[in-house]
C-alpha cells in the first residue's frame, strides 16, 4: 500500500480533523484509486469525505459502479444530497442510469428540482450518441448583446458552467449562429456588438452523431468543447474535452479487446468477475475454434498430396505463422487507419496497389530465406522441394497482405466494426487460404 496512505490510516484517530485533511489533501488521488479496494469501509467513508468535492468527482468516476453505489449508500443523507449537486449533470445522468432502482430512487429524491430538470432532459438520449456526453451548462447569448453585456453576464453564471472559453450565439429561436472565444471579448471595445466579432463558421454535432465520431470531431479542430444541436440547429448542449478523453480511453480498450478476439467492454480486469470473463472471451474462441476446423478439412483434401510428399507436413507452422503475420500487420495499419481518420473506403485503390507492391517485396524476401534455410540447415531438403517451400510461402505473403489490407476497409464500408478482422480472426482466415496456395502451388511444382 502506498506509504502516504498507510500514515493517513495509521494517524486517522490519533490526529485532529485539520491534520488529517491536510495529509488527505495532500493524497494523490491516483493512489488513492488503486488502493480503494484495500481499506475497509469506515476508512474509505472518512477519507472520501475529507476529499475536496473535485477529487471526490474523480474518484467516484473511477469506482465500479456497485462501489459507487455502496459509496453513496454510506453516506448521510445531506452529505449525499450536498455531494450529488456537485455532480456535473451529464455525469449525474450516467450515474442514475447504471445504477440499481433502489440507489436511483434515493438519489433521485436527493435532487433539487433544477437538477431533476436537467436530468430528465438528458436521460431522453441514447448514452452512446454525442447528446449522452453533452451537458446543458454552457454560456449563450443572443446576438445583439453588447461586449460589456455578455462579459456581466458570464460573471453572474460563470460558477454554474462547466467552461466559459467559448461563448455561442443564439438566435431568439435558440439556433446556434455564432461562437467567439473569451478572449474576443476581453479584446473587444466595450460597447460592440457580439454578432460583429463572432464567427459565424460553427463546428458542431448532431444530437445522434455516434460519441467515437464527436470525439474525433473534437480532437481534429483542436476544440475545448463542442456543441451539439438537433435538427432545426437549435443548441441543445456542449461537449467537453474531459468527456471526450473518457470515451477515446473507453473505445481503445473496446477496440484491444476486439483485436483479441474478445467482447468489447471497458471494465477494469480486477473488477471483472470470472463468469463475465467467461461471457467476454468464450463466444469468439468458439467462433474461432468453428472457424479453425475448416484447416482441417483442407488438409483431409490433400492427404495424398502429404503422404508423397512429406517435407511440405514439416513446414506447414511456418507457411500458416508467416502468412498469418503478414495478415495481421496489414490489417493493424489499416485499422489504425481508420480510427485515427487517415483511412477512407475511398482509398482502397490506392491501398491494394500499394499493398500488391509491398506483398510482392516481401514475399519475394521471405521466399528467399526460407529458400535458403530449408536446404542448407536441419532437416535439409531437396533443391527443388526448397525451391516448392519458397515459392509457395512467396504467394501467401503476397495474399496475406493484400488480403488484411482490404478486409477491414470492405467490412468499415459495410458498417461494421474493422476491428474484428484483427489478429485471431485474420490468422484464422489466412490459414485456410494459406494452406490452400500453399498445397496447390505445391502440387502443381512438384508434377515437373
Amino acid at each position: 500500500m502506498n506509504k502516504q496512505l498507510e500514515h493517513i490510516i495509521e494517524y486517522m484517530n490519533a490526529m485532529n480533523h485539520s491534520d488529517i485533511k491536510k495529509l488527505v489533501e495532500d493524497l494523490n488521488i491516483d493512489d488513492l484509486i488503486y488502493e480503494w479496494l484495500n481499506l475497509e469501509e469506515e476508512q474509505r467513508i472518512k477519507i472520501f469525505l475529507l476529499l475536496e468535492n473535485e477529487r471526490k468527482l474523480i474518484l467516484m468516476e473511477n469506482l465500479s459502479i456497485e462501489e459507487q453505489e455502496r459509496l453513496i449508500e454510506s453516506l448521510s443523507v445531506e452529505k449525499a444530497r450536498l455531494f450529488l449537486r456537485e455532480m456535473e449533470p451529464d455525469d449525474l445522468a450516467d450515474f442514475i442510469q447504471n445504477v440499481s432502482p433502489e440507489i436511483r430512487k434515493a438519489v433521485w429524491q436527493n435532487l433539487s428540482e433544477e437538477s431533476k430538470k436537467e436530468t430528465l432532459f438528458l436521460l431522453r438520449f441514447d448514452e452512446d450518441d454525442a447528446a449522452g456526453l453533452m451537458t446543458p451548462r454552457y454560456v449563450a447569448l443572443q446576438s445583439a448583446r453588447t461586449v460589456s453585456q455578455a462579459l456581466s453576464f458570464i460573471r453572474r453564471t460563470a460558477k454554474e458552467v462547466e467552461t466559459i472559453y467559448y461563448i455561442y450565439v443564439i438566435d431568439q429561436m435558440k439556433r446556434l449562429i455564432g461562437v467567439l472565444s473569451l478572449r474576443d471579448l476581453l479584446f473587444a471595445d466595450d460597447e460592440t456588438r457580439i454578432d460583429s466579432i463572432m464567427k459565424r463558421k460553427i463546428i458542431s454535432v448532431r444530437v445522434d452523431t455516434d460519441q467515437e465520431e464527436a470525439a474525433k470531431v473534437l480532437e481534429s479542430y483542436d476544440l475545448l468543447a463542442l456543441p451539439v444541436v438537433d435538427n432545426y440547429s437549435r443548441l441543445l448542449g456542449i461537449i467537453t474535452v474531459d468527456d471526450v478523453i473518457d470515451v477515446i480511453r473507453e473505445e481503445q480498450t473496446e477496440d484491444v479487446y476486439k483485436m483479441g478476439a474478445m467482447e468489447g467492454s471497458a471494465d477494469k480486469y480486477v473488477e471483472t468477475s470470472v463468469w463475465k470473463l467467461v461471457k467476454k472471451r468464450t463466444p469468439w474462441l468458439i467462433v474461432l475454434l468453428i472457424f479453425g476446423t475448416i484447416t482441417t478439412n483442407v488438409t483431409s483434401h490433400y492427404e495424398s498430396l502429404l503422404m508423397s510428399f512429406s517435407f511440405l507436413i514439416i513446414f506447414l507452422p511456418i507457411i500458416t505463422q508467416t502468412g498469418g503475420n503478414s495478415g495481421n500487420q496489414s490489417s493493424t495499419l489499416m485499422i489504425r487507419g481508420l480510427a485515427t481518420g487517415d483511412l477512407r473506403f475511398r482509398d482502397i485503390g490506392k491501398v491494394a496497389s500499394k499493398e500488391l507492391a509491398v506483398g510482392i517485396i516481401m514475399g519475394i524476401c521471405t521466399g528467399i530465406v526460407i529458400l535458403i534455410r530449408s536446404f542448407f540447415l536441419p532437416p535439409g531438403v531437396e533443391i527443388y522441394q526448397a525451391f516448392t517451400i519458397g515459392i509457395s510461402l512467396t504467394f501467401v505473403v503476397l495474399f496475406s497482405a493484400i488480403i488484411g489490407a482490404l478486409a477491414p476497409l470492405i467490412i468499415h464500408r459495410l458498417g461494421f466494426d474493422p476491428t474484428v478482422m484483427s489478429a485471431p480472426l485474420m490468422a484464422t482466415v489466412i490459414d485456410v487460404c494459406g494452406l490452400t496456395i500453399y498445397f496447390e502451388i505445391a502440387k502443381l511444382f512438384l508434377k515437373f
